[in-house]
């Protein structure tokens, strides 16, 4: 009877940094005139396109993260203080700067993580609020098998996480297969968020470096600061001989 995790994917399999060196390409010296570096406006504008799309999830006004992202570019650089900011940047270096969400690149620890599951007997899947071409993109440009049925996404349901709702799909697909059923990710929210509707929880700090603790009611059983020591955790503590 195989055991199972269910993988976030972006911030915790795959990293932000190609994302942020696009900005710096497209906009670096415009952003440096105004004292802004290209992870200052990167970080903001995901940081309120994920506020939002969760906000029209809430209101079940559900819309696609994509669309979001570019409709809230020209919004987040007024936040950040550009006083004009359709002058500061235009809509073909927005559209690009779009692009470079889609062109992310998966984590140095992430191939051994999934190695080390696969080895013990585990199945990986992934649970995402992107696309799924997209997000298996991601996999496939770095040569990682991931295969297109091992992904859940939160269009497909029409539910953002972290409301419930998005975490118990994945987890009625694995009740009938057996086995542990562990939620990994790299966001303290999304694992206390999968912890209440009955996954084991695994926190990998690579992304935040800093959890906080003392705003999630996180049942968590595991805390490591790579996706590799995570997964030898989860291992041994499914006790997988």
């Amino acid at each position: 009877m195989p055991n199972h995790v269910v993988f976030d994917v972006v911030g915790t399999c795959v990293s932000f940094d190609a994302f942020y060196q696009t900005i710096e390409t497209t906009l670096g010296s415009q952003l440096r005139a105004h004292n802004l570096t290209a992870q200052t406006l990167g970080f903001t504008w995901m940081t309120n396109a994920e506020l939002q799309f969760t906000f029209l999830s809430i209101s079940e006004s559900y819309k696609p993260y994509k669309l979001i992202l570019t409709e809230l570019f020209y919004q987040t650089l007024h936040m950040i203080g550009i006083a004009d900011p359709h002058a500061f940047a235009t809509m073909e270096q927005r559209d690009l700067c779009v692009e470079g969400y889609a062109a992310l690149e998966l984590r140095p620890g992430t191939r051994d993580c999934f190695a080390q599951l696969r080895a013990a007997g585990f199945t990986v899947w992934c649970l995402t609020t992107g696309d799924t071409a997209r997000v298996r993109g991601y996999f496939e440009r770095a040569g990682v098998d991931m295969p297109l049925e091992n992904f859940i996404s939160c269009d497909t349901t029409g539910v953002a996480k972290p409301a419930l709702a998005a975490y118990r799909p994945a987890l009625d697909k694995l009740e009938p297969l057996g086995g542990e059923k562990w939620f990994a990710a790299a966001h303290l929210w999304d694992v206390a968020a999968a912890t209440k509707v009955g996954f084991r929880g695994a926190y990998c700090t690579v992304y935040e470096r800093e959890g906080a603790f003392g705003v999630f009611e996180a049942g968590l059983e595991l805390v490591e600061g790579s996706l590799e020591g995570m997964a030898g955790g989860i291992i041994r503590m499914s006790n997988v001989q």
